[in-house]
């Protein structure tokens, strides 16, 4: 999850240049991986969500067959995506579910892979990507691959709604009217965390005007967070999803119990972790 998203430039090659804070939260997908008896079809990929596409357009199955091509396995296997993030909503849940890979499948065949290793085959899947195998606060910039570890990370709880539609990625970052924009200055989050004002400003996601203009129920859930006691909302990633960051877990919980009942909206009660 951004909980501060800043673009900064826009590189030959069209990607952007980004500053910004990611935190990992308590919500996953669930990943079965399988190795099947000699014989059988040589890599599946599966999931329950009609939107999640199956076999080489899946995240997780490039993953897959790339780490099973480097050390030359052949071994038939079977990969089964139940999915609990949800998809479109900014939240990175292809990415997550590729770098589980990448770490499931070291694990099953035992392959004793470092860590910069199952890294530079991250990175060469997507950006984002070696933050999720990294799995600790960090901020993040390059295009979201360069990552620095945030020690000392608060505990935070959130509630994240999602509007019940997906955003494309890339159709927010080509509608971006760029300018520059300034990096973040402080580099330890620890203080401007403290209190509502200073988290406010902390806040930002320089995507959310692209996204809201087109999509405004992501700015009534927005509303929706604050009224309900949250010190700070924001939008994660490039949408639809935001999140709602409460300074008690009590206060989290309540204001849970009634946005879940928001229509058309799916609620959750996550926290930071570390």
């Amino acid at each position: 999850m951004n909980l501060s998203l800043r673009v900064l430039g826009k590189r030959s090659d069209g990607y952007h240049l980004l500053d910004t804070v990611m935190v990992p939260v308590g919500l996953y997908d669930e990943i079965e991986i399988t190795k099947l008896k000699l014989g059988k079809v040589g890599l599946s990929v599966t999931c329950d969500h009609p939107l999640v596409p199956s076999g080489k357009r899946n995240l997780a199955y490039q993953a897959a067959s790339l780490l099973l091509g480097e050390k030359g396995i052949h071994d038939p296997v079977r990969i089964h995506i139940r999915k609990r993030i949800p998809v479109g909503g900014g939240l990175g849940g292809g990415s997550s579910d590729a770098a589980a890979t990448l770490k499931g499948i070291d694990r099953l065949f035992r392959l004793g892979c470092k860590r910069r290793e199952i890294l530079s085959l991250a990175a060469s899947l997507g950006a984002d990507i070696p933050f999720f195998v990294y799995g600790r606060p960090a901020r993040a910039h390059g295009i979201g691959n360069l990552l620095r570890h945030i020690p000392s990370f608060p505990r935070l709880w959130m509630v994240i709604l999602y509007p019940g539609f997906p955003v494309s990625t890339r159709w927010v970052y080509q509608n971006l009217a760029f300018k520059l924009t300034k990096s973040i200055e402080n580099t330890s989050i620890n203080v401007p965390l403290k209190g509502p004002e200073e988290l406010k400003r902390f806040l930002v996601n320089d995507l959310e005007k692209v996204t809201i203009r087109r999509y405004p129920r992501i700015a009534f859930l927005k509303e929706r967070l604050i009224q309900e006691g949250a010190a700070g909302a924001l939008m994660s990633g490039s949408g639809s999803s935001v999140f709602g960051i409460f300074l008690a877990r009590q206060r989290a919980r309540e204001a849970f119990r009634r946005l879940r009942k928001e229509e058309g909206v799916q609620a959750y009660l996550v926290r930071s972790l570390s």
